[in-house]
């Protein structure tokens, strides 16, 4: 009897989790929910749908609760149709490494030399042990991503820049030897584990693809959109835990105290301050302004993007070819999908449902001539406050300063940019600042 009310409790303490979500099945149809039924502006989604296809999309998919709401696909692909993750599959690394972890067969704790050898890298042994997988999950590794290939993972190319956990930098080689990691650990081939861990559990498709120095997972958009259901469920698939309840959470919260919008891998909204790939700057403000505080995402180049959020009970996928340009997190395009959905998603009254964050704008981003920086209603007006002007590169060197002046008006500043060299800046206003791409 005592077994039997502990098994009652354990299911209707999982099904807690599930809150009604919708978990499609491996095969047969998936269930849909029309926007009307959600009193969604019918007539903005065709202005969704044309924003992806000028930008390069493949595909796109919304679930709310796990049910497709929208899906949209481009030129010849379909939902049968494989495409690369890029980074966003830093997720799935991620989660893994928790289902390791959960087995016994490491601890993230561990030094990353107790599974990679000794002189993995060029450090000093003193050095190189300061270096777990944490580190490597966190992006804190100290090693210098401004090597001549920062996705090099040869011994050579691991150099030393920092003590690790002293420095947040976006660098794809220590991340990518976690595959390494998870191997020597399982005693597996990385497809073969994680195909048992995960993706079969949840009825995802994919493979694991060496690409150079890289590791690329390929998938249906449809896979992706499924492990953002295992993700928005905390890790909970159907009545079976797939990632450890505890390391879920620490996987979707602030994982360092240096970028705090930055996880085990995962993007995260709602923040203080966020820093971006090939910067050391930090930038005040949430990454995702458009979207609501407690969304995170997975990112990857060219656009690829996965995110889940929980208080809207939505998922959003999108893949594809680069938007624009081919930067290495798409945050600012990411952003620009939620500001279309903002539009769709309003209430029988005409009214937003979602966080739409401080009104301020810059476009275009990316711009090639000129940026125009909307403070239309904010407190920081230039017109009214006079405040000086000051543009930074991604190295934190101030290469431009001015008293600005309104061209368009009240609320409105114009900043020629023809001057600036083609990459990464940051503008500074005040108590605000925003990045912004120049491209030539």
């Amino acid at each position: 009897m005592r077994s039997l009310v502990l098994y009652l409790f354990l299911v209707t303490t999982i099904n807690l989790f599930a809150n009604d979500i919708y978990f499609p099945p491996k095969a047969g149809e998936w269930e849909t929910i029309t926007p009307q039924s959600l009193n969604w502006d019918l007539e903005k989604i065709d202005s969704l749908y044309n924003f992806l296809e000028t930008k390069n999309s493949k595909a796109f998919i919304l679930l709310i609760d796990g049910k497709i709401v929208l899906e949209k696909y481009f030129d010849s692909f379909t939902k049968d149709s494989n495409w690369y993750w890029a980074s966003a599959g830093k997720t799935l690394t991620s989660a893994l490494v928790g289902i390791a972890q959960e087995q016994g067969l490491l601890s993230i704790n561990d030094k990353s030399s107790k599974y990679l050898g000794v002189g993995w890298t060029t450090l000093e042994q003193n050095k190189e042990d300061m270096i777990t997988i944490r580190h490597q999950l966190t992006m804190t590794s100290g090693l210098d991503d401004g090597v001549e290939d920062s996705y090099c993972t040869d011994k050579e190319c691991l150099q030393y820049k920092s003590d690790a956990g002293t420095r947040w930098a976006y660098h794809n080689a220590p991340y990518t030897i976690l595959d390494k990691v998870i191997e020597n650990a399982s005693g597996k081939n990385y497809n073969v584990y994680f195909a048992e861990a995960l993706k079969n559990k949840i009825g995802m498709n994919g493979l694991w693809v060496k690409q150079d120095y890289n590791n690329l997972f390929i998938s249906t958009p449809r896979s992706m959109a499924r492990y953002g259901i295992l993700i928005l469920n905390k890790g909970v698939w159907e009545l079976n835990r797939i990632i450890p309840e505890q390391y879920y959470n620490e996987m979707v919260y602030t994982s360092q105290d240096i970028n705090k919008s930055y996880g085990y891998l995962w993007w995260l909204n709602g923040k203080e301050s966020y820093m971006v790939p090939q910067s050391q700057y930090v930038i005040k403000g949430m990454l995702f302004p458009d979207a609501p505080e407690d969304a995170f995402a997975a990112l990857g180049k060219n656009g690829q993007c996965l995110n889940v959020c929980p208080s809207k009970g939505l998922v959003f996928v999108r893949m594809g070819d680069a938007p624009g340009s081919a930067l290495e997190v798409p945050w600012a395009y990411n952003n620009d999908i939620w500001g279309y959905l903002n539009e769709i998603m309003m209430d029988a009254n005409g009214v937003e449902e979602n966080h739409v964050g401080e009104d301020i704008s810059i476009f275009p981003n990316p711009a090639s001539d000129f940026i125009e920086v909307n403070f239309m209603n904010h407190r920081v007006n230039p017109k009214v406050q006079g405040v000086g002007v000051e543009i930074y590169n991604c190295l934190g060197e101030c290469v431009k300063d001015f008293t600005p002046t309104l061209s368009k008006g009240e609320g409105v500043l114009r900043v020629n940019v023809t001057d600036l060299s083609a990459g990464l800046y940051f503008i500074k206003i005040g108590d605000f600042s925003q990045m912004f791409v120049v491209v030539r």
